[in-house]
């Protein structure tokens, strides 16, 4: 059981049966009163998201998953593909268990996978992976007062900002968690 205060991003708690790893917290403690974890979970199974608070002495079951290292090899329209990459078993993951992972995802990239009962439920990617920029528009000279960006598309169809000085064939990192722009890698 899990105390309160060992409740982490990427933790895979048990509600109700069903392994929920933890997408956000919001750690609160009141003056006198006791400690409160506002807690933002993912359904590993199904992908719904729920709202969970934790007061005081409140425990939470971890959920009964394994980790394995497994190779992306290509999406359909319900399933992406894997590889394990141990006993080359290849397997599916429905689409709205990876959610918006899936912009991230590129053949041949190897990913954590979680096992619940025996069963592929979700993935992890690498906090920071390297995309090649495949479309950007000339960068507007002008107002660069601030934090100036544009918008690029890279290999695997995703748009981010990034910026100006970003151009189409470079390679840049993404943080996959946020979604954001990290700095472009050396060629």
């Amino acid at each position: 059981m899990l105390s309160i205060s060992e409740i982490k991003n990427n933790k895979v708690i048990q509600v109700n049966n069903e392994p929920y790893i933890v997408i956000k917290i919001d750690h609160h403690k009141m003056g006198r009163g006791g400690a409160v974890l506002k807690t933002k979970l993912k359904n590993l199974i199904n992908g719904n998201v729920l709202d969970k608070t934790f007061q005081g002495n409140d425990k939470a079951e971890e959920a009964d998953t394994e980790r394995k290292k497994a190779n992306f090899m290509y999406a359909d329209e319900n399933n992406a593909n894997f590889m394990d990459n141990e006993s080359y078993e290849q397997f599916t993951i429905g689409l709205e268990a990876i959610d918006d992972k899936i912009k991230f995802l590129k053949e041949g990239i190897d990913v954590d996978v979680f096992y619940f009962e025996s069963n592929p439920v979700g993935i992890d990617l690498p906090i920071k992976m390297e995309f090649k920029v495949t479309s950007a528009p000339p960068g507007v000279k002008g107002n660069s007062a601030g934090n100036v960006t544009k918008v690029v598309e890279l290999e695997t169809g995703t748009s981010i900002n990034a910026p100006l000085f970003i151009n189409e064939g470079d390679i840049i990192r993404i943080n996959t968690d946020t979604g954001e722009y990290v700095e472009r890698a050396n060629k």
